[in-house]
């Protein structure tokens, strides 16, 4: 599914993004995670500007203070695979179940997807304006 788009409008209305789509490219990202000290595997699939979907997976590490979030896979596959901006987001548990970004990675969302991205989030689908209100950004160095 990497890759595949699942859309092409380049600033998608919540209603106009298979979001079912994105939840299944999340797991199965998830079925992928490293996560044999928490035991807590995380996938996120994203849909880029472009119509291409990326994801990642988290991947712990002995040391457990390197371990990479889901959302650290998935921007570095963005940029890897082309660049763009994020447009919406969707991240899942073990379960399959959505999932919130922790803080740190709800503001390296916000560096590559913006006010305006979309986020599937358990109690539906929000910006990330919403979930991470008064955000620093690329726009506070200037």
């Amino acid at each position: 599914m990497e890759g595949e788009p699942l859309m092409t409008d380049t600033s998608p209305e919540p209603g106009s993004v298979d979001w079912a789509g994105l939840r299944e490219a999340a797991r199965e990202a998830m079925g992928r995670a490293y996560a044999p000290y928490s035991r807590y595997p995380v996938g996120a699939a994203a849909l880029v500007d472009d119509g291409r979907v990326v994801t990642g997976c988290n991947v712990e590490n002995a040391s457990y203070g390197v371990g990479l979030c889901a959302e650290c896979g998935l921007v570095s596959a963005l940029h890897a695979t082309g660049g763009g901006r994020l447009t919406a987001f969707a991240c899942v548990d073990g379960r399959g179940e959505a999932l919130m970004p922790c803080g740190r990675c709800r503001q390296l969302l916000f560096e590559h997807g913006g006010p305006d991205l979309l986020i599937d989030t358990p109690e539906g689908v929000w910006t990330l304006d919403r979930v991470l209100p008064q955000a620093f950004g690329p726009h506070n160095l200037a």
